[in-house]
């Protein structure tokens, strides 16, 4: 008995001994934990290889780029973290570092910069693993592409926040136009590389997305859009899933305004080496890694890497990125990456997918915006009635509702219908900005920089502008001054007055504007103008985009070429209806009187047979569609964006004599169709096919003036070598073609690849002729003003050139080719242009 409770007492105090030493073992455990992730995107990094240099021990990443290390106590070595396509970072574990941190744990944020792609194979090989992969991933496309179902639909999630990156508050905090909003200041952020940054936006968006495959037909439901400062319904359909459409599976991958090769193309052994890299299991699936690098520079192409599923060969996650060499502006530098999650052992669909991109007019050094746009899928649904039921609700292919519910969610329904909360940065950015608009100081300031880049300026109900026409000047009216007065939206919602009083101070006259709209409906769009204008005739008969009535047309004239002046006094009132197709009609009235001043033939050798020469009456009806055209809108006014389809037009005029003592009977017909088309990976191509006739017998302002250019200002429309007035028809035709090509021959040299040089090529063919009837009536016996007709014979002009210099401008070489100059007959067979535009 006695002996049983020694040894029961024994046993007792030998496990208590046994649990303190545990513990105490335990609790002087060292612990170094963290996560890797990409320094650019903020992705991730799955099983990157961690080792200690002198202990030669180490370990990879979890799937979520996690990682635990336990000691007994502090090693005094150096942890090495490497992952292929990044740098290297090097972290000396020494006194130093253990002086930063807690005693018994420490907790590492790594981001990885980003390097190169290893290029180095073998050469003799008797199987390439990179290429085989790339092919069994490619036959199984069609079994992989979500695009392959006949319908699906998914709550999507848009998130789009804008940064500011390099800017230094003790120097911007200084600045007078920064010092009233220093508080904004104080949520500059910084990265691990200790670079600041400053979060200034973000917008949020829900929406229900719904596609079937055929007939085709797509339709998206806004549930909510946060857009504090931006209440533009038209910017608001760009955060959804219609402009989400990145398809790794496709064979070309938009970025901005340019197609890019996809690794996954059908042809993309023609431009990619694909490397196997290792293989890797999550959730008993095994995942295989394959990296992708351009074959040759200056390309569209990516580098980057995916892990693919080996039993489907599906993509499980791809991360693409520019290179260095990209042709591409003001981008430093570009990620793309994918996710997609297994519905079940066969179906793969897209789960999240993130664009990150830096923007820097200067370089990355410089002040730049990091734009970061995430997107998450949620509550997929494939081939179900449902999806069939809410696509039948359409009327045309493609439908976006917005309800006004959408653009008013409350907090309350963004906390429960997130798919991932905001973090701290980010819901600082909507308090400041917040803060921001209801400050007047910067209501001031951001009027001001709108003024001047735009030219005009609120002032209460009313608008002033563009300031470039204010002051112009030219030998017909020398110094010439100008004032614009209009009104705004806070002025009506519905209705705009606008008008202007111009002076020339050499010919002593006052010209002037007065025109008014009165929107009826915004979408589809309806509306009625009307307006009355005194002033010289500046414009062409068609296709015209330049003006001369701006300060900057003054020092960019042809030499030898005489301004022609022509008044023109006009009334017009027109209709404008549009229906949900793109469809559109516009009607019109307009009685128009010109008086040649200077440079062309005077008024009195025109007579009709009743009223005032060159005095007219006409209307007319214009016919367009331009299916599935896009706008950015706004209050008034719109600007397209381009359709997906050719856009048609088709105008008939009628010149009705006697009605306001016009003098002319006359019948027009015009009708174009134009299209502006991507042709990856060739570039992209614009062209204009147009035509026309008009019956009766008519002045020269009256009837088809072929439009020329005379300034040095390129013109996409006009016939650049040909002077304005030059030819006159009553029948014509015409094709304007242009191919931008992109690096074309420039890729082949290193220094116009690094200049970011592009090429193109453009020709433009006019025919016409003029009756023996409009001859005589224009060209009589004895007129100091000789027109031209081409009498059937055909205007050429071709161009090409470099594109993109510097960025911002192009420079363009044309030759006239036909028709040839009859003697003593000479004009200018070849010209250069200039002009400028900023585009990516």
């Amino acid at each position: 008995m006695i002996g049983d409770e020694r040894r029961r007492l024994i046993s007792t105090i030998a496990l208590s001994l046994c649990l303190l030493i545990s513990y105490t073992g335990f609790t002087q455990q060292k612990v170094l934990r963290g996560s890797i992730k990409d320094a650019h995107s903020d992705e991730r990094i799955p099983f990157a290889s961690l080792q200690f240099r002198t202990s030669n021990s180490g370990r990879l990443s979890d799937s979520a780029g996690n990682f635990v290390f336990r000691f007994d106590s502090w090693p005094l070595d150096t942890l090495v973290v490497t992952y292929v396509g990044y740098q290297d970072f090097i972290l000396p574990l020494d006194s130093t570092f253990y002086s930063r941190i807690n005693s018994d744990a420490a907790t590492l944020n790594i981001k990885l910069e980003r390097g190169k792609y290893a290029t180095e194979f073998v050469v003799k090989r008797k199987v390439d693993r990179g290429l085989l992969m790339w092919r069994r991933i490619v036959k199984r496309k069609p079994f992989n592409d979500r695009y392959r179902f006949d319908n699906f639909s998914y709550e999507l999630y848009n998130k789009l926040e804008v940064d500011v990156k390099n800017i230094k508050k003790d120097k911007w905090s200084k600045l007078p136009v920064i010092k009233q909003f220093n508080f904004v200041l104080n949520n500059i952020d910084t990265t691990e590389e200790g670079t600041p940054f400053l979060p200034v936006y973000l917008t949020e968006a829900i929406s229900d997305y719904y596609y079937q495959k055929s007939p085709k037909r797509r339709r998206e439901v806004f549930k909510g859009s946060k857009t504090i400062g931006v209440s533009n319904e038209s910017a608001i359909q760009f955060l959804g899933g219609m402009e989400q459409n990145i398809n790794f599976y496709s064979n070309f991958i938009p970025v901005f305004d340019k197609q890019y090769v996809s690794p996954l193309s059908d042809n993309g052994d023609n431009y990619y080496r694909y490397r196997v890299l290792d293989s890797q299991f999550v959730n008993n699936r095994r995942l295989i890694h394959m990296s992708f690098t351009p074959k040759r520079k200056g390309e569209n192409t990516f580098e980057g890497d995916c892990w693919v599923h080996d039993s489907t060969w599906a993509v499980q996650k791809m991360n693409l990125r520019l290179t260095k060499e990209a042709n591409i502006n003001w981008v430093d530098r570009l990620s793309l990456i994918q996710e997609f999650e297994q519905l079940n052992d066969s179906t793969w669909f897209l789960s999240r997918d993130k664009f990150v991109v830096d923007l820097s007019l200067t370089g990355e050094k410089a002040l730049s915006l990091i734009g970061r746009k995430t997107t998450t899928y949620r509550n997929v649904v494939i081939n179900d009635t449902s999806v069939v039921r809410e696509i039948a609700k359409n009327q045309l292919i493609e439908e976006t509702i917005i309800p006004d519910s959408a653009k008013n969610a409350t907090d309350t329904f963004w906390v429960n219908s997130r798919h991932e909360q905001l973090n701290t940065n980010e819901k600082a950015i909507y308090k400041t900005i917040d803060t921001l608009m209801n400050l007047p100081a910067f209501k001031r300031t951001t009027r001001m920089i709108d003024f001047l880049a735009t030219g005009y300026l609120n002032i209460g109900n009313f608008q002033i502008g563009p300031w470039p026409n204010w002051i112009t000047g030219n030998v017909e009216e020398g110094l010439r001054l100008r004032f614009d007065l209009g009104t705004n939206k806070y002025f009506d919602r519905k209705v705009i007055l606008h008008g202007y009083l111009a002076y020339g101070f050499g010919d002593k006259k006052f010209k002037g504007k007065a025109d008014a709209m009165w929107l009826i409906n915004k979408n589809p769009r309806n509306t009625v103008f009307a307006s009355f204008t005194k002033d010289f005739d500046r414009s062409q008969s068609y296709y015209d985009e330049i003006s001369s009535d701006n300060i900057f047309a003054l020092a960019i004239r042809k030499s030898g070429v005489p301004i022609k002046f022509l008044m023109m006094e006009e009334m017009k009132l027109e209709y404008f209806h549009e229906w949900h197709n793109g469809f559109s009609i516009t009607l019109s009235g307009q009685r128009k009187q010109f008086e040649p001043i200077r440079n062309l033939p005077s008024a009195d050798i025109f007579k009709g047979s009743s009223g005032i020469p060159l005095n007219t009456f006409e209307t007319g009806i214009r016919f367009r569609f331009a299916y599935l055209e896009k706008f950015l809108e706004s209050t008034f006014y719109r600007a397209s964006v381009g359709s997906a389809y050719p856009i048609t037009e088709l105008r008939i005029t009628k010149g009705l004599s006697g009605v306001f003592n016009s003098s002319y009977d006359y019948t027009k017909i015009s009708a174009s169709i134009s299209d502006y088309s991507k042709i990856a990976p060739f570039g992209s191509i614009y062209y204009n096919v147009f035509g026309g006739k008009t019956y009766g017998t008519l002045p020269f302002v009256l009837l088809d003036v072929a439009p020329g250019n005379e300034i040095y200002y390129y013109n996409k429309y006009a016939f650049n070598l040909m002077n304005r007035f030059e030819y006159l028809h009553d029948r014509y035709a015409g094709i304007n073609f242009e191919h931008n090509i992109g690096n074309g021959l420039f890729k082949f040299l290193p220094i116009t690849r690094k200049l970011k040089f592009r090429q193109f090529w453009n020709a433009k063919v006019l025919w016409g002729s003029l009756s023996d009837a409009n001859k005589a009536f224009n060209m009589p016996t004895g007129s100091d003003y000789k027109f031209e007709s081409l009498d059937g014979r055909t205007y050429m002009e071709v161009g090409t050139g470099v594109d993109n210099i510097f960025k911002v401008f192009r420079l363009d070489l044309i030759w006239r080719l036909a028709p040839r100059p009859l003697p003593p007959e000479q004009v200018k067979k070849f010209g250069v242009f200039f002009s400028f535009r900023l585009a990516f």
